[in-house]
């Protein structure tokens, strides 16, 4: 298999630091051009899934603008632009948990769109949780911090209660990465 080609961009809207458009011209691998491909630039993100000493989970209640309802969610936020994906998820962890972790695992990293760019998640697991100090309220959102264990997670999960795919792809791999090895 080959990789397309981007032959030529253009921005169409430069709204923010938030979000660019453009528009490639790309090539197929088998020498077809298509025009204007539609291209999203969104800052690349984090989304931790923080583990107590104790094995729970601690996550947050919480509402956001496109989420009907109320949601469960991981820690997250977006990287800056001096910083590396973990140096923002150690960050993160201490900003909005006010906790640090004893050790970390990397979850992976993955296009939120396969087709149209959007950023990219970086996940991980932080083990060994410990609360340092209260957390820091973010003036955007209201959230509440729970612990979960990690089956109440799993049954969390499976009932949707964690409605952004990036939260629900950061408890899923945490959960999978948790798991006893399966015996062959």
């Amino acid at each position: 298999m080959q990789s397309w080609k981007t032959l030529k961009r253009s921005t169409v809207l430069e709204h923010s630091k938030w979000l660019t458009v453009e528009d490639h011209t790309i090539q197929l691998p088998d020498g077809k051009k298509i025009e204007k491909w539609p291209w999203v630039i969104s800052p690349d993100f984090v989304n931790v899934v923080a583990v107590d000493e104790n094995d729970n989970i601690l996550c947050f209640r919480q509402v956001k603008y496109a989420v009907e309802g109320v949601s469960f969610a991981p820690v997250g936020g977006y990287i800056d632009d001096d910083e590396s994906p973990l140096v923002c998820a150690k960050r993160e962890l201490k900003e909005e948990m006010g906790c640090e972790a004893a050790e970390w695992v990397a979850l992976g990293n993955f296009p939120v769109d396969g087709n149209h760019g959007c950023g990219t998640g970086h996940f991980y697991l932080a083990k060994g949780v410990r609360k340092l100090y209260d957390m820091t309220q973010d003036d955007l959102e209201e959230q509440e911090l729970i612990t979960l264990t990690q089956e109440e997670a799993r049954e969390a999960l499976m009932r949707g209660d964690f409605k952004v795919l990036s939260w629900s792809t950061a408890i899923a791999l945490a959960l999978f990465a948790l798991a006893p090895p399966v015996a062959s």
